[in-house]
């Protein structure tokens, strides 16, 4: 039966193509803006950590009281350097990571590869246990090495193509801003979004970090940070000495509790260190701290930018639309099949029949248009460039996943959209059709 009335759809369907044509489109076009914008929307809301997110915690200490320039009276999203390292020295958390963007230019031996300049973080050896980083060749540093400021450095899968064609490098040396530095680790391709471990700083959507640095190594070096840096308003200091003595805060700083009791324990020796700092004189306010999971981090820093959120209600607008409009047509086309409908039931096709007819031709209509949205969901999505800035709009690729979802879609669309009409066909009396006819 359903091929029966597969085939009756079919043959209504090529009647009118204008019409027909009419209805794929409002439906491709409603359906791939959706997908698009919801697409993007759930890569940069997604949680990038998430086997690890209820033990990874940001720790957040108020040193600048009044002087706050953040938004919302929270404490600034990263730590001073004198906080960093007293937060370090504390053995409650499991794991502590300590983590600062750095920009440092090479000049590699092999005079064959031109001078390149290199984006990564100066991380403390923790991080790479921490956030679960895969390695190709190697591994992280020790905790001793990193202590003793060592002059190793792990480095991306795909500097490693550039530098050495891919081998294991592991032990060879890398120059970098006239230091040489010994390769202890090649990671796999690794890059999480949004970038979660330094999400504060202005590269959390960008290509994948090419080189770790010990954070240690780069202090004593004097590596300045590329990324942000939080002063109060009439901050005087110049140079390196002032801005690691200072109340600035530029380094990011992730602790790893076990369970609930550790993150109870932790918190408790946080606010207890505010409190000393503020007996000590250096601050004139209440302690004010906070220690955020991961997600609960996200929500704070506000990653998914405004106009994703809005272009994604836009579509849905659109979406609305178009189906209001594919009522209409839907309607229009089946009221004037009613002399059709009226000698069907008369020779005893019940209003179940119909329904399903037309529903079988409505679900035909939202497949044509669900191929068709598929294919301007890839175009839109290879486009989204033209909207978002780029490092945004190359996180979204598409798939097969998203394909499929906008075929079912539109064909849940074409569904909902007939249902009035579709009623409203049922409902047609025989006898009146047949005395018009």
């Amino acid at each position: 039966m359903f091929t029966y009335y597969l085939n009756l759809g079919m043959h209504s369907l090529s009647r009118n193509v204008v019409i027909t044509g009419l209805m794929i489109m409002l439906i491709a076009v409603g359906v791939a803006g959706s997908i698009t914008t919801y697409a993007l929307l759930n890569v940069l809301s997604a949680n990038p950590l998430p086997s690890r997110s209820q033990q990874l915690f940001v720790p957040q200490i108020d040193n600048r009281g009044p002087n706050r320039i953040t938004t919302g009276g929270e404490p600034d999203p990263e730590l001073a350097f004198r906080d960093v390292i007293a937060l370090r020295a504390n053995d409650e958390a499991t794991g502590r990571a300590a983590i600062y963007p750095i920009y440092l230019a090479s000049i590699p031996a092999d005079i064959t590869i031109q001078p390149f300049a290199a984006k990564g973080y100066a991380v403390s050896a923790d991080f790479f246990r921490m956030f679960l980083v895969p390695f190709q060749y190697g591994g992280a540093w020790s905790r001793a090495d990193d202590d003793d400021g060592s002059n190793a450095v792990v480095i991306g899968r795909d500097l490693n193509q550039k530098l050495f064609r891919g081998e294991n490098s592991v032990g060879r040396e890398l120059p970098l801003e006239g230091h040489v530095y010994r390769i202890a680790g090649v990671m796999e391709q690794w890059n999480p979004l949004p970038r979660f471990y330094a999400a504060a700083d202005v590269q959390g959507f960008d290509l994948a970090p090419q080189i770790f640095l010990p954070f240690q190594r780069a202090i004593d070096l004097k590596i300045p940070t590329a990324g942000s840096t939080y002063c109060a308003l009439n901050y005087q200091g110049r140079g390196w000495d002032d801005l690691v003595r200072s109340e600035c805060t530029w380094i990011s700083y992730w602790v790893e509790l076990s369970d609930a009791a550790a993150v109870r324990r932790y918190a408790a020796f946080l606010s207890a260190y505010a409190e000393e700092q503020n007996a000590n004189g250096r601050f004139s306010w209440p302690a004010y701290t906070r220690l955020r999971d991961l997600e609960q981090w996200l929500k704070y820093l506000k990653i998914v930018p405004s106009e994703a959120r809005i272009s994604f209600f836009v579509a849905l607008g659109l979406l609305l639309v178009c189906t209001v409009n594919t009522i209409g047509l839907l309607l229009a086309r089946f009221m004037r099949r009613g002399p059709d409908i009226g000698i069907r039931r008369a020779l005893g096709a019940s209003r179940g029949a119909i329904y399903r007819q037309y529903l079988v031709e409505a679900a035909v209509i939202g497949l044509a248009g669900g191929l068709l949205g598929a294919l301007l969901t890839v175009s839109f999505i290879g486009n989204l460039n033209l909207v978002f800035e780029e490092k945004i709009a190359r996180t979204v690729h598409s798939d097969a996943g998203t394909m499929a979802l906008a075929i079912c879609l539109a064909v849940v669309v074409a569904i909902i959209a007939a249902a009035y009409p579709v009623w409203r066909a049922s409902r047609i009396q025989p006898a009146w059709q047949l005395k018009a006819g």
